[in-house]
């Protein structure tokens, strides 16, 4: 029998992975809470019962994303060529589960209010440090990381445009290894 703990949990998880497709489709100004809760098949009062206000639950779904791709990153020795490969492979296979990460991003990204800085604070800077260390020094990291953003996940997060210019589904399994490879290897000769 499931406790009511349980089924609260499972509503709020089903509200905040509406809330991530929502995000990803329309923005943070697009989205509305309506949609989310119909996309959760939840009352509007259920959702606002669990999230008083829409930035709180954008900010669970950053929470969510980020934290589904800390689950799926593995450990990495910046000294060995293989462990860093490894990392960005993964990184890959994220972008290609997970593309509305991509768009998320984007929209978030696009303006210099508190959504981009809470970000940037809460999530960015760790991995912008990672990626500092790569690339040598501060001056060429923020170049690195965009570059490796945008080749990791724009393959997948435009993939209908992908697919039409190139005639392959961009999601098929032997698609998303060989893009993976190919990354690792153009950012870790």
């Amino acid at each position: 029998m499931t406790t009511r703990a349980e089924q609260r949990e499972a509503t709020r998880y089903r509200i905040v992975d509406a809330a991530v497709d929502a995000f990803a489709a329309y923005g943070y100004d697009g989205a509305g809470t309506r949609d989310i809760a119909a996309r959760a098949d939840v009352t509007q009062g259920l959702l606002t019962y669990h999230f008083t206000a829409k930035i709180d639950l954008w900010q669970a779904a950053a929470d969510r994303l980020f934290s589904d791709l800390a689950d799926n990153m593995p450990p990495i020795d910046q000294g060995d060529v293989e462990s860093v490969r490894s990392a960005i492979r993964a990184y890959v296979r994220f972008s290609a589960a997970r593309p509305q990460l991509c768009h998320f991003m984007v929209d978030a990204g696009r303006s210099d209010d508190d959504r981009m800085r809470w970000l940037v604070d809460t999530y960015l800077r760790g991995w912008h440090a990672q990626i500092a260390t790569l690339a040598g020094g501060e001056e060429l990291a923020s170049h690195l990381h965009y570059a490796l953003v945008g080749a990791s996940s724009l393959f997948f997060a435009l993939a209908p445009e992908n697919e039409r210019l190139s005639g392959r589904d961009p999601m098929s399994p032997d698609v998303i290894e060989r893009h993976a490879d190919y990354v690792a290897r153009l950012f870790v000769p």
